[in-house]
């Protein structure tokens, strides 16, 4: 998912050479996140700079800093602090003007450009079923552990106007659902 994000970043803003990576490093997660983003960022000729979303200072300082440079984008990764301040990352993108990629749907309805992560409905659904074998007698260390299954992209064309940005028909045909208020 983490290589998707910079690949879906690359085809909306193909002169992004810089990449801004939100992160918490102090979570496992967000250091495999960051980990994959880098492994593959040298392929898309992309230099990444990370961001630490625990406090909002912070983020404000490094990503305003970031954003002085050129040819710049930005990708959060999935992790809760990143979530807790969503609305002023999103804020600071768009003030920016940098094209970002989100984990999931709800940072695109509040503004954000595109996002590209697990259909967080569709995992609660799933959750609900174990719910229901384990209230029957299933043992819960006896369940498989269950990796989301469903993806969806979601574009903000709005926000893509507002940043100067074309979407590409190729990405709007692959995307699950195109917000254009």
């Amino acid at each position: 998912m983490c290589c998707v994000w910079l690949e879906f970043l690359k085809q909306i803003a193909p002169g992004v050479t810089r990449v801004a990576v939100t992160r918490d490093p102090t979570i496992t997660a967000s250091v495999g996140q960051f980990g994959a983003i880098q492994a593959v960022a040298p392929s898309f000729g992309v230099d990444l700079t990370p961001v630490d979303a625990r406090e909002p200072v912070a983020i404000e300082h490094t990503i305003t800093a970031f954003a002085r440079g050129p040819n710049g984008g930005l990708i959060t990764t999935a992790t809760p602090s990143v979530d807790l301040h969503r609305d002023m990352i999103i804020t600071l993108a768009a003030r920016q003007r940098l094209p970002a990629v989100y984990p999931f749907r709800y940072f695109v309805a509040g503004g954000g450009l595109m996002s590209y992560g697990p259909d967080r409905i569709e995992r609660y659904r799933r959750a609900a079923s174990y719910v229901d074998r384990i209230l029957k007698g299933a043992k819960p260390a006896e369940l498989p552990v269950q990796a989301p299954t469903k993806f969806e992209l979601v574009i903000n064309l709005k926000t893509a106007k507002a940043l100067g940005l074309t979407v590409p028909p190729s990405l709007l045909a692959v995307a699950d659902e195109v917000i254009e208020w």
